[in-house]
C-alpha cells in the first residue's frame, strides 16, 4: 500500500498549494518529460518509483482549475465527498455496465439517477445515463431523439441505419455549442444538417423564429436543440414558449444544460429555465456546476422506451435483466467505471439547500467580478452576467482592442486564470465562476490582478 501513500500524500500536496500556487501552469514540456524514461522501460519500475516519477512530471503542468481563482472554460473543482469517492471508485475498480457485474455500481447508480432528477426538478420517470461528459451526453440523448422522430416516420434505424432514411433537420439555437455538431457528426447526421435559429444579441430564439423554420418543411423529421446557458453570456432560451410550438409541429426538444440546467435547482434562478421540464432530453455535465470530478456526464430522456432502444445491446454470455437497471441499457458502453458514484456522493453532500447555495453563490461573485473589472479603465462590460457569465472588452488610450493582451498578462501573473473568446467580431474577455470553493477574497485578489494587467499594457 506505499505507492496509495506516496499518491494520496501528492494529491493532499497538490491540494493545499492551491491558494498560492500560479493558476496557470508555468511548465515547460521538456521539464514535464524530464522526470520520466527517455524511452520504453526494458525492465519495469518499482510501482513507488512509478508514481513518484509521474507527480513530479505532472506537478509544473498542472493548471489550479481546482481552485477557487479560475475563471476559464466552465471548470467546477470536485467538492471532497466527490473526490473522495473519486478515489474509492478507482480502487473498487467495478465495471458497471450490468447490474450482474456490479450490483453497488448498479444500485447506487439508480439512487444517483433519482437524485439527478429531482435535484434538477425534471419528470421523476425521466431516463438517464451517466456518460464521459456532456460531448457523449448529447450523442446518447441526441441518438434517442433520432430514433424518436425516424420511428414516427415508420423508419427503424438501430436496424436499418440511416441509408435511405427520411431526412433529419437540425433547428438550433445558433450559439449552440460545438459539442452539438460534433454529436450531430458521430451520430451519422452531419454538420449541414443543422439550420441555424437567430437568437441576436439577446442569444434567445424568438418564438416567431422557431415557427418560421418549423413551417418551412412542415412534414420532415425534426429536432430543435435549445440552449439552457449560452457559453458566453449564459443566455437560456424560453422554453415555456417554445418548446409547445416545438412539440405541436411533432418535433423532438433537446437542451443543452451542460452547466445552465443547474439553475432549475435554485429558487432564485430557476426563472431563467422556465418551462425546462417541458423539453425531451437535456445533457448536462458534473464538473460543471455539480463540482464532481472529471468522467462525469449526464444524458437524460423523458422518452426511456426511445432512450434504450437506441443504445440497448445484449449478448448470449451477458447475465441482463432483473429488478435493478442495467446501465448499458442507457449508456454507449459497455466496460465502464462506475462513474454515478461522485456524482451521488456531491448530490448527497450538498442536500438540495446547499446545492442551490453553491449555485447561486457563483452567480454572486461572477457578477462581483464583472463590476470590479469592468469599472477600471479602458475596460467597457459587454454583458454582466445574469447567471455566471460575463463579457468584457479592453481598449488601449488609441482605441485598440488589448483583450487578448490583458488576458495573457493575468494568467502568467498567477493569481488568475481566465480566457478568451468573441462576441459581435470582437475579442473579449470571459468570465466564468463554477467553483464550489470560489470565495470573496478570490474575487478581490482577481479584480487587483486584472487592475495591475490593464495599467501596465494601457
Amino acid at each position: 500500500m506505499e505507492t496509495l501513500d506516496i499518491a494520496f500524500a501528492e494529491v493532499r500536496r497538490y491540494l493545499a498549494s492551491l491558494d498560492t500556487r500560479p493558476v496557470a501552469s508555468r511548465g515547460t514540456p521538456a521539464e514535464m518529460r524530464a522526470p520520466l524514461p527517455t524511452t520504453f522501460p526494458e525492465r519495469g519500475i518499482p510501482a513507488s518509483d512509478v508514481v513518484r516519477a509521474i507527480a513530479a512530471a505532472a506537478d509544473p503542468g498542472l493548471t489550479g482549475s481546482a481552485g477557487g481563482r479560475f475563471f476559464a472554460w466552465v471548470k467546477g473543482g470536485a467538492l471532497p465527498a466527490a473526490l473522495a469517492t473519486d478515489i474509492m471508485c478507482s480502487g473498487w475498480d467495478q465495471n458497471a455496465v450490468l447490474a450482474s457485474t456490479s450490483p453497488a455500481g448498479a444500485v447506487l447508480e439508480e439512487v444517483a439517477g433519482q437524485f439527478l432528477l429531482d435535484a434538477l426538478r425534471l419528470p421523476s420517470d425521466a431516463s438517464y445515463a451517466f456518460v464521459t461528459g456532456c460531448q457523449m451526453a448529447h450523442a446518447t440523448a441526441l441518438a434517442a431523439a433520432r430514433h424518436a422522430v425516424l420511428a414516427r416516420k415508420g423508419w427503424d434505424v438501430e436496424a436499418k441505419g440511416l441509408q435511405g432514411a427520411p431526412v433529419i433537420r437540425v433547428l438550433a439555437n445558433a450559439h449552440h455549442h460545438s459539442s452539438v455538431t460534433r454529436a450531430l457528426r458521430l451520430l451519422g447526421l452531419g454538420s449541414e444538417c443543422i439550420i441555424p435559429l437567430d437568437a441576436g444579441r439577446t442569444g434567445m430564439v424568438a418564438p416567431d423564429v422557431l415557427r418560421q423554420a418549423l413551417a418551412q418543411e412542415p412534414q420532415a423529421a425534426t429536432i430543435v436543440v435549445l440552449n439552457a446557458g449560452d457559453l458566453n453570456i449564459g443566455a437560456c432560451d424560453d422554453f415555456a414558449a417554445l418548446c409547445p410550438i416545438a412539440h405541436a409541429a411533432g418535433a423532438w426538444v433537446h437542451v443543452d444544460g451542460a452547466f445552465g440546467l443547474w439553475a432549475n435547482a435554485s429558487p432564485r434562478l430557476a426563472p431563467l429555465v422556465k418551462g425546462v421540464e417541458l423539453a425531451d432530453s437535456w445533457a448536462t455535465d458534473g464538473h460543471k456546476w455539480l463540482n464532481t470530478p472529471y468522467d462525469c456526464g449526464m444524458a437524460i430522456t423523458r422518452d426511456a422506451v426511445a432512450h434504450s432502444a437506441a443504445m440497448r445491446m445484449t449478448a448470449e454470455y451477458l447475465t441482463s435483466g432483473g429488478p435493478v437497471r442495467d446501465p448499458m441499457d442507457f449508456t454507449p458502453e459497455w466496460s465502464r467505471r462506475a462513474r454515478a458514484l461522485p456524482a451521488l456522493a456531491a448530490l448527497m453532500e450538498l442536500g438540495r439547500e446547499g446545492l442551490a447555495a453553491m449555485i447561486e453563490r457563483c452567480c454572486d461573485h461572477a457578477a462581483a467580478i464583472f463590476d470590479g473589472i469592468a469599472d477600471l479603465p479602458g475596460a467597457t462590460g459587454i454583458a454582466r452576467p445574469t447567471m455566471n457569465q460575463g463579457l468584457i472588452r479592453f481598449e488601449a488610450v488609441d482605441g485598440t482592442n488589448i483583450s487578448d493582451a490583458v488576458i495573457a498578462a493575468i494568467n502568467a501573473g498567477g493569481e488568475a486564470f481566465v480566457s478568451g473568446g468573441s462576441w459581435d467580431g470582437e475579442r473579449v474577455m470571459r468570465i466564468s465562476v463554477c467553483g464550489w470553493n470560489t470565495n470573496a477574497d478570490d474575487v478581490a485578489r482577481t479584480v487587483v490582478a486584472a487592475g495591475e494587467a490593464v495599467s501596465r499594457l494601457r
